[in-house]
């Protein structure tokens, strides 16, 4: 996109290390689904091969575990301390003692020395690097000193290192696949089966894969919509939480679309399918997900590049330690034990997954919510948003006329004007007609009978209701009739540049109605959130400017722009840019798109069951304002997550290394692999816990939306 900041460093670009490719595999995958036409679009293997790697990893992890019981009982240094050396000690027990070492090391290492080849060959050493180094240099110590090397073995280190390192990244990698279930669960939404019906109006159950558009559907109560329709026959109330975030069911009747995946409530109704396979709301969702998963991150650009060097680091450090200690006088066996101590406990695997973690997470809170993010960095950069550019209309507004205000110019209520007026226009068709209807039916307001309707053509309409003559007319009208209006507030809805109607009860002029695009009562507390944040709401319209103040003035915006056609509105976000701010474009992603483009970052809001608005950087399921505010707080968490991750991950190696080093000893203090690699594991479990309290985030949303 242009005029974007890309993150596309020819110095950084592909830098994703092996250590977390397996765990970053698990986020760059929805699932495997049920419905099959999804399952071709967006999975594969993939799903299948997450799942066998974490029960290979935790296969590996129990029989070598079961291996280490026996390696421990034949290990001299732990018979010494139960003191059980004549009790277990037998003729050839230290080849037994090699043997079953040696099949821990082959067998539950294979990971990582299967992963030291595809590093060394891809030029890219990391976290199995170093894990094969260390278990690698205790192995052949170890069996050199059983075949004649003087010495003492670390079978036991050896194979208890495996086991933990086995059990950090079976622990690991069912976290990694924890962050992204529920992006699983959006496939999982589809049902295998469908109602499709015949000419003859029976039902045949069949996959949804076998549906194709025109096909016509039965959907029972508390079945989910096999995919999307549009309603035909009756009418219900659907459950699109888990779609769109809306928590309350939606009523739809005839005409209306249903959604793939959504719960049906209390009534059968029949669809006409309208979309299959990836042109349907949910494929298009997933691909959504997956993309900005797939998107690069600068944080994870840095996290990558700390990574690399501090394996490199480990690898340096490890070395110098190993002969600063022999230098120094130590035994062989204790310069090998801190070397392989400082390449476990050095493992950049924290590090590494310190933002992948928090990313899996927050996509799925956005894509749960309604909040689809199309570029990962543009949503990283919405945490330095100092000002919002939001379009009036159908974004701030309704989109459709509504009743403003009711200024009665006679004895009588502003309810009672209103009644009459919309009694009388429930007849027309009219826009400014049904507007004043709708204005009515929000207030509870019940109608009555109508009699003899006619329209004045030009000039409103009239009919006998109740035995009463009722007008309902334009401004030409009472010019015309020498009618006049001396009343203050009346001018000043004029002013604001409201549609005003007159009510005549037997030719008395009794009441004005005001009618507008009228403001969403979400959009004063999506305002207020957002200044509350420090950032600056503006608007740009291309209605008129006095429009365009009343509703800046009402919505306390800090500026608007007003006359705005839709290809100028790009130069409106560039004159906000050029204030030396960083601005964020809300519009529909229609006419929109050449400012959503230009700005730092896009949002399309209401885009509804039509999420390809390729203009964008996030889509906004909801034509809801407040979900502005649940973007930014979010991407202001999610960026607070990556900073402690990584605080944590580059802090713990700071003071772990050289601890394992062993610069501790004077005092004591002496960590053994064993110890190092549960430390690591540690580590790493805590910035995995870290990314899930991201959850706590799900109430920023949640406060700010229904």
């Amino acid at each position: 996109m242009p005029n974007r900041q890309t993150n596309d460093d020819p110095a950084t670009s592909g830098r994703e290390h092996t250590h977390h490719a397996h765990a970053q595999a698990h986020m760059h995958t929805t699932s495997h689904g049920r419905a099959a036409d999804v399952n071709q679009s967006h999975t594969g293997h993939h799903g299948h091969n997450h799942g066998a790697m974490v029960a290979d990893f935790r296969r590996r992890f129990w029989i070598s575990l079961a291996i280490t019981i026996p390696v421990l009982a034949l290990s001299p240094l732990v018979q010494s301390v139960l003191g059980l050396q004549t009790a277990l000690a037998f003729s050839g027990d230290r080849y037994v003692l090699f043997g079953l070492s040696a099949i821990v090391y082959f067998y539950g290492g294979w990971p990582f020395l299967k992963g030291i080849y595809n590093e060394v060959l891809s030029r890219k050493p990391g976290m199995m690097t170093l894990i094969a180094v260390a278990i690698s240099a205790a192995f052949i110590y170890s069996s050199a000193v059983v075949f004649g090397l003087t010495g003492k073995v670390f079978f036991w280190e050896l194979t208890t290192l495996i086991d933990i390192m086995l059990l950090g990244h079976w622990l690991e990698m069912k976290s990694v696949m924890g962050a992204s279930r529920a992006l699983e669960a959006l496939v999982q939404l589809l049902p295998s089966m469908a109602h499709r019906l015949k000419p003859n109006g029976e039902s045949e159950d069949v996959p949804i894969s076998d549906l194709r558009p025109g096909n016509r559907v039965l959907v029972k109560p508390g079945e989910r919509v096999p995919t999307d329709g549009t309603i035909l026959k009756g009418r219900s109330s659907f459950n699109e939480s888990m779609l769109t975030g809306e928590s309350r069911p939606v009523e739809k009747g005839e005409g209306q679309e249903a959604v793939g995946g959504a719960v049906n409530g209390e009534g059968a109704v029949t669809l006409e399918i309208e979309k299959t396979g990836d042109k349907t709301y949910l494929s298009q969702v997933i691909a959504l997900v997956k993309q900005a998963q797939e998107t690069r991150s600068r944080t994870q650009d840095l996290a990558n590049r700390a990574a690399l060097w501090l394996t490199y680091i480990a690898l340096s450090v490890g070395g110098t330690t190993f002969a600063a200690w022999l230098a120094l006088g130590y035994g062989f066996e204790f310069a090998i034990e801190r070397m392989v101590t400082v390449m476990v406990i050095a493992c950049p695997h924290a590090l590494g997954l310190a933002v992948p973690l928090v990313v899996a997470v927050s996509t799925r809170l956005t894509a749960q919510n309604g909040l689809l993010i199309r570029d990962r960095a543009a949503f990283e950069r919405a945490r330095n948003l100092n000002a919002v550019l939001f379009d009036k209309t159908g974004t701030l507004t309704e989109g459709k006329f509504g009743v403003t205000e009711v200024v009665p110019l006679a004895d009588i209520s502003a309810e009672e004007i209103l009644g009459w007026a919309a009694t009388l226009e429930s007849q027309s068709e009219h826009p400014i007609a049904k507007g004043v209807v709708r204005g009515a039916e929000e207030r509870g307001i019940k109608l009555k009978a109508v009699d003899e309707f006619r329209s004045l053509t030009g000039q409103g309409a009239e009919a006998t209701i109740e035995k009463r003559s009722v007008r309902v007319v334009s401004p030409g009208y009472l010019r015309a009739h020498d009618l006049a209006v001396d009343n203050a507030r009346v001018d000043a809805l004029g002013e604001e540049g409201n549609t005003l109607v007159y009510l005549l009860l037997d030719d008395v002029l009794v009441g004005a109605i005001a009618l507008g695009d009228v403001i969403r009562k979400e959009s004063f507390e999506a305002v207020s959130r957002l200044k509350a944040m420090g950032i600056k709401c503006m608007m740009v319209t291309g209605d008129a400017a006095a429009v365009a103040k009343s509703v800046a003035k009402k919505l306390g915006l800090d500026d608007y722009f007003a006359e705005v056609l839709p290809q100028q509105k790009l130069e409106k976000v560039r004159e906000v840019k050029a204030r030396g701010l960083t601005v964020a474009m809300i519009g529909d992603g229609v006419n929109d798109a050449p400012a959503l483009v230009e700005s730092d970052l896009g949002i399309a809001i209401g885009a509804g069951t039509d999420v390809a608005v390729e203009s964008a950087d996030i889509v906004l399921v909801r034509s809801d304002p407040r979900d502005v505010f649940a973007i930014l707080a979010l991407s202001r968490a999610t960026y607070s997550k990556m900073i402690q991750n990584l605080i944590w991950a580059t802090g713990y190696n700071s003071f772990a290394i050289p601890l394992a080093a062993g610069v501790a000893l004077p005092w004591g203090i002496v960590v053994g692999p064993a110890v190092g690699a549960a430390l690591m594991s540690v580590s790493t479990i805590i910035v995995a816990i870290n990314a899930q309290l991201l959850e706590r985030a799900r109430k920023l949303v949640a406060s700010a939306t229904p």
